[in-house]
């Protein structure tokens, strides 16, 4: 069995984020976002490669992943001519595909048990299998129904007060049947949730629900982004470095805190970055790689990506900066501004 990761998107709510950094190599801590999705896959016996849908800037993450060696995953690269939709990509990904096919958003992290998505679709012989998951505010989604045996009947996107009759959403994981790819038009743009969906529940096929309850998150904008990394440091989502130690500090033994500096966790500290003296980092600090924090700077509840400096009596609060950026001498940075790759603030700038 394959599963088609769908990784084409431009990630234009995470701009400037996504500008040089397609979203699926965007950083969570150390490792691309593709790492932890790809993790959650290959845990499933069943799935022996993965197909990446790429579009947006493809060569970017086709030399960081190469083969899938690396993350011990065979991966194989389906770049599209032109941007397809999400049903589109999938029919064109899936050309050479004959049996169930996994198919995976590429924006979103959870703790699913896929297995037993599998196990529920050949149970029901189904021709689609939707996974839903609840949500604190179904109005901000599109609802999906299902009827007492988990059929699905019918889905409601943006949907008024009065039709808000559930709190579960489609959480963008699917298995699908090859035969029923014909139903959507070749190389043509197609939405899977607007389209190709409908277009089974008209024709009566078998389209069931699997309802799951453990950890989502739709990692697509600089809010949630800010929230993924918050999440896994408070052991919501348990992963590495904080799988068995949550609500702590992590530090690279690459990275040089100097005496004098405070840190408060849990913050993560990424190989060659500085922290200078009287520097502070407090809760939910994510500093990358070879970043420079200087004398009396502060960065609390930021994400810092690697090649930053942070000068002194910097502040940067709240906010979340590209690759390569400078703040200067007495800035401050807060209340949720994103910097993209090389910006600068100059002495004393407030943002």
């Amino acid at each position: 069995m394959k599963a088609i990761l769908l990784a084409g998107g431009k990630g234009t709510r995470l701009r400037p984020l996504t500008i040089h950094t397609p979203k699926p190599i965007v950083p969570i801590f150390d490792r691309p976002f593709l790492h932890y999705q790809l993790d959650l896959l290959k845990r499933v016996p069943e799935i022996d490669g993965v197909i990446l849908s790429l579009n947006y800037q493809p060569r970017r993450i086709e030399e960081m992943f190469g083969d899938g060696s690396s993350s011990a995953m065979s991966l194989r690269y389906v770049v599209e001519p032109a941007p397809l939709g999400t049903a589109g990509a999938v029919r064109y990904a899936a050309q050479s595909l004959h049996d169930s096919v996994v198919v995976f958003n590429g924006d979103i992290l959870t703790q699913v048990d896929l297995a037993a998505v599998i196990a529920r679709h050949r149970e029901r012989k189904a021709k689609a299998t939707i996974v839903l998951t609840p949500v604190v505010n179904p109005a901000a989604y599109g609802l999906v129904e299902t009827d007492p045996d988990s059929n699905i009947r019918r889905f409601i996107e943006k949907p008024n007060a009065d039709e808000i009759t559930c709190d579960i959403i489609n959480a963008g994981i699917y298995v699908l049947e090859p035969d029923t790819f014909d139903r959507i038009p070749k190389d043509t743009p197609w939405s899977i949730e607007r389209s190709f969906f409908p277009s089974l529940i008209e024709q009566g096929a078998t389209f069931v629900a699997y309802v799951s309850r453990g950890y989502w998150i739709d990692i697509g904008t600089p809010e949630k982004y800010m929230q993924v990394h918050c999440d896994i440091m408070d052991g919501l989502y348990r992963t590495a470095p904080f799988a068995d130690a949550a609500s702590t500090t992590w530090i690279s033994p690459q990275a040089r805190v100097e005496d004098g500096a405070a840190i408060e966790g849990p913050c993560f500290i990424d190989e060659g970055t500085v922290v200078k003296t009287g520097a502070r980092l407090g809760p939910y600090s994510v500093v990358g790689r070879q970043c420079h924090i200087e004398e009396h700077a502060s960065i609390e509840r930021a994400i810092v990506w690697a090649n930053s400096r942070i000068s002194q009596e910097a502040v940067v609060r709240q906010s979340i900066l590209g690759r390569h950026c400078h703040v200067g001498r007495s800035a401050t940075i807060e209340d949720g501004v994103v910097l993209g790759d090389k910006s600068v603030v100059t002495d004393y700038s407030r943002l």
